[in-house]
């Protein structure tokens, strides 16, 4: 059994965003159909791996993840949704919130005006209607992304004031991300305008945290975020990034020895569980502490 904590399954490649920092797959591409990504969900539990972030592109535009997040759940993995948050719905969240331990939401500015610099317009309003409609599952935990750029580097310090205060009137374990961008993507990329410095990065976090706060934050920089993800692509191959590059290890279904691939790609193991530690679903904490769950309905 394999001593990964999560792998990431970019379902699709399709996504209503451009955003110029992404990591993603590109835009489009084949897919897997539903019975291969069932057995790619399958394989990542028998491993031993025990959470799954299914993300894209965006992957509410797969018209099957309703039945890929029920069956991770079914197999006991955490389950992890990342979107860009502007095609969640009320009746998307009605039918299928049940099997989804935490949303992922990006938020690049504290308002429209910066959002719009690295979102499509209309984006920051999507991201904030769809908090509203978590509000309503408590036991879905909510983690707010956000990429540090050029573009938005002077007003990080008002939008984690602003998200401390939606956190503050909310039932829902929350939490925020604030990653340095990194040169890193699978498209060609001018980075010039986007990157900022280390000194910069760390200036802000200290200007950030001279307030005391009740809100999480991770802060997470180049030497963080390098070979800390394991990926598994919509067209079914395992992916570990490191540096720049995105080695491909072959096809998901086919590797007999994960451990051995995770050695071959100089995956940094302490440190993915050092990340993972820092979040764990809730349905894990109760059983934990010996709380009982009610039924998987």
């Amino acid at each position: 059994m394999t001593q990964l904590s999560t792998i990431d399954f970019h379902v699709t490649g399709h996504c209503n965003q451009e955003c110029p920092y992404c990591w993603g797959p590109l835009r489009g591409g084949s897919e897997v159909n539903t019975s291969v990504a069932c057995d790619i969900v399958r394989k990542i539990a028998a491993a031993g791996v025990r959470r799954i972030v299914f993300t894209g592109g965006d992957p509410v535009l797969r018209d099957d993840l309703g039945l890929l997040l029920r069956l991770a759940k079914e197999l006991t993995l955490e389950v992890a949704l990342s979107s860009t948050g502007d095609r969640l719905t009320p009746g998307f969240l009605r039918a299928y919130g049940r099997w989804i331990d935490l949303v992922s939401l990006p938020l690049d500015g504290p308002n429209e005006d910066v959002s719009s610099r690295t979102k499509n317009p209309g984006h920051f309003t999507a991201v904030l209607r769809a908090i509203d409609w978590l509000g309503e599952y408590p036991r879905i935990d909510v983690k707010i992304g956000t990429p540090v750029t050029r573009t938005n580097l002077e007003t990080i310090p008002e939008l984690v004031d602003f998200v401390e205060q939606i956190s503050s009137r909310m039932s829902n374990r929350m939490f925020h991300n604030l990653f340095q961008a990194y040169p890193r993507a699978m498209g060609e990329v001018d980075w010039s305008d986007l990157l900022v410095t280390d000194a910069e990065f760390t200036s802000l976090r200290k200007t950030v945290e001279s307030r005391t706060r009740q809100l999480q934050l991770n802060w997470l920089d180049p030497a963080t975020l390098d070979r800390l993800y394991v990926m598994v692509m919509p067209y079914g191959s395992l992916t570990i990034p490191n540096g720049p590059a995105y080695p491909n290890y072959g096809a998901f279904l086919e590797i007999s020895d994960l451990d051995e691939v995770l050695t071959q790609a100089r995956f940094d193991a302490p440190k993915h569980a050092r990340h993972a530690q820092r979040w764990a679903s809730r349905a894990l904490s109760d059983t934990a502490s010996g709380r009982v769950q009610p039924p998987l309905t």
